[in-house]
Formats: structure tokens, C-alpha cells, sequence
């Protein structure tokens, strides 16, 4: 497995977390365990998507930072070659 797909791999766990506590706060507000747990996977998302997007480039066209463009520039994820 490659740090890409690393990176990716635990990035959606993350993600797959936070959604999931969203919709268990929905039905258990009161829950602050969960609720610091949200706030953790939250933080350890967002680190893992700033440590992708530096070194592989954005995400999302709604990651760029204010530029709409800058997902066009080069390289393209394709040819990103890791050794």
C-alpha cells in the first residue's frame, strides 16, 4: 500500500466516524463521551486531510484555498509516481 492510499485509507475511517457520531448525537445529545469523541475524530480528519492535500494536492475542487483553478495544475494524480 502506498502513503497515498494510506493516507486516504484512515482519512475515510476518520470521516466514516464522524458521520456515524453525528447521527448518534442526533438520538443521544446528552452523550458527552461521544460528543468528545466526535471532536477528536474531527481534528484527526482534518490533520490527515491537510498532511494529504501538501503532499498530493486537494480533495475536492471546494479545497483550493480560494482558487476554483488551481485542482487543473499539474501534476495530475496520475502522475504522481511514488517509490
Amino acid at each position: 500500500m502506498t502513503e497515498r492510499e494510506r493516507i486516504l485509507r484512515m482519512l475515510s475511517s476518520y470521516d466514516f466516524a464522524v458521520n456515524d457520531l453525528h447521527i448518534y448525537l442526533d438520538t443521544h445529545p446528552d452523550d458527552s463521551k461521544a460528543a468528545k469523541a466526535l471532536n477528536k475524530y474531527r481534528q484527526e480528519s482534518d490533520k490527515l486531510r491537510t498532511q494529504y492535500e501538501e503532499k498530493f494536492g486537494p480533495l475536492t475542487t471546494s479545497d483550493e484555498n480560494g482558487n476554483r483553478w488551481s485542482w487543473i495544475s499539474d501534476p495530475w494524480p496520475w502522475d504522481i509516481r511514488e517509490g
